[in-house]
């Protein structure tokens, strides 16, 4: 004798309920979630890392509040090289504050001017300030023009250095990748498991 089940009856038969339902929701949302922290991961890492080094733009951090509210301290500011005949008033420049020294600011510029041999200087100000700097910025001494920011992401870059934060860049994508493959084998071993043979 054989007992032939309609649609409905097989389908609940084969339809996980009660805690493995519940086990299989949490699943899904825990893969849900931790795709969307990947994903988040993955643009900061390029729009902070990779977008400026194949561009050669260079990113600083804002460690002052001269620049609120557009960018508060904590905000990772993208510079990339500008021709200083590009720069006008109201563009906000990086900018060394002796020619070749490593210590930069980024401010906006207020008035452009020339030398008697006719190169170009800036006047900067700070938005939050209420004069301009002091000394006018030579052409020289620009290192870019700010092109975009990410808020808050400065706050962790300023504690690590430059080699150990290419380590942290590969030591995530690295993380990444293999999230990436972890999910993709379950994904496999799943349907494998589904098929009949």
């Amino acid at each position: 004798m054989s007992i032939t089940l309609s649609t409905t009856a097989r389908r609940a038969a084969i339809a996980p309920s009660g805690p493995r339902r519940a086990r299989a929701t949490a699943g899904w949302l825990g893969h849900l979630l931790g795709f969307a922290v990947v994903l988040g991961v993955t643009a900061l890492l390029a729009v902070g890392v990779v977008v400026p080094r194949v561009t050669g733009a260079t990113p600083y951090t804002i460690l002052t509040s001269s620049m609120e509210p557009d960018l508060p301290p904590g905000t990772l500011v993208i510079s990339r090289p500008v021709d200083p005949d590009e720069i006008g008033i109201g563009d906000v420049i990086t900018y060394q504050l002796r020619s070749g020294e490593p210590a930069v600011v980024t401010h906006r510029v207020v008035s452009v001017g020339f030398t008697t041999a006719g190169d170009y200087v800036f006047v900067t100000q700070g938005d939050a300030n209420a004069r301009p700097d002091e000394e006018p910025v030579r052409a020289v001494q620009v290192r870019g023009e700010a092109w975009y920011a990410i808020p808050y992401v400065g706050r962790v870059t300023s504690i690590i250095d430059n080699d150990d934060r290419r380590l942290l860049s590969w030591a995530i994508g690295g993380a990444l990748l293999t999230q990436g493959a972890w999910w993709l084998a379950e994904a496999y071993l799943r349907r494998r498991r589904r098929v009949p043979s």
